[in-house]
């Protein structure tokens, strides 16, 4: 494995591919190792256009990707179809969707582009979008099968060292995520698996690959972004445990974020109707993702 200085933004994100995967907005440097570094072809300048929001529409254009549960697929069976359906309905208006797979220039050509007009989740920070207040924070998580009782919970474990670890890595480009980063920063490294975050798009959701690698024992642990493994180990015969990776911070690298919607910079009326939706059907928004286990997570120094 090489080492390269990773762009500390892209390493970021990238905890969130499953969602929006390689922004173009990302652009701090960092000094930390890494198994490789994701090319990064300067974005064009994209106007901000699309209507302006006076009143709450008959359709809501909600851009997503059709291949990508748990978040979302063509089928409706995603949380983020479930949110854009409860929005829909408080809103009295029909969703519509522009689908796009969640990759390098997904808001470039659906958002920006003016062809929708809300993504259902996006990490709070983005910088091509307006993002509403957080309404989940998630965390990676440590996934092992529960015969196993191997209990890891942190990257500092002993037990890494001698374990075969599946690790999420994006794209042609091999770039890692947040745990790969804080595992090679341990020198942990030759025993890591990497499981491809695109895969085959044919699949149903290739990204569930890495959690049946756990079940079969092609690996003995994964360290996989919270919501997907959650979904997809409660779809799995053999019992797995998911730990939330401790602590949230590991080494100056989130492995824990907060997850927002988002409309365009300028739509600053659709963001708070936006806002107002979360904060009156936080009940009924708690109840979807619990219904997907998807983990959440506490910043750090708030208490429950």
């Amino acid at each position: 494995m090489s080492s390269h200085s990773p762009n500390r933004r892209i390493i970021s994100l990238l905890a969130l591919v499953t969602l929006v995967c390689l922004f173009d907005s990302c652009q701090k440097q960092a000094q930390q190792p890494a198994q490789a570094q994701a090319r990064q072809a300067p974005a064009p300048a994209t106007p901000e256009v699309g209507p302006k929001f006076e009143r709450p529409p008959h359709v809501l254009r909600v851009c997503a990707d059709p291949n990508n549960l748990p978040f979302s697929n063509r089928r409706g069976e995603g949380f983020e179809n479930k949110l854009a359906e409860l929005l829909a309905k408080d809103l009295g208006s029909k969703v519509e969707y522009t689908w796009w797979a969640q990759r390098r220039g997904f808001l470039r050509n659906t958002l920006l582009a003016g062809l929708c007009d809300v993504v259902i989740g996006l990490p709070r920070d983005v910088e091509m979008a307006n993002t509403t207040q957080p309404y989940y924070r998630s965390t990676y998580v440590f996934v092992t099968r529960r015969a196993r009782g191997l209990h890891i919970r942190s990257f500092d474990d002993t037990a890494l060292r001698q374990l075969r670890i599946g690790v999420q890595v994006i794209g042609d480009d091999g770039a890692n995520s947040p745990p790969a980063h804080a595992l090679s920063r341990r020198g942990i490294v030759n025993n890591l698996i990497g499981y491809s975050v695109y895969g085959d798009y044919e699949s149903d959701s290739p990204p569930s690959r890495i959690v049946a690698a756990v079940a079969q024992g092609e690996v003995d642990v994964a360290a996989v972004w919270g919501p997907l493994a959650g979904y997809f180990a409660a779809e799995q015969r053999e019992p797995l445990d998911i730990v939330p990776v401790s602590p949230q911070i590991d080494g100056g690298l989130p492995q824990a974020f907060d997850l927002s919607m988002a409309v365009r910079r300028n739509d600053m009326a659709r963001l708070g109707v936006l806002n107002q939706f979360l904060q009156r059907r936080r009940a009924a928004i708690d109840q979807i993702l619990d219904s997907y286990h998807v983990p959440r997570a506490t910043p750090p120094g708030v208490r429950r």
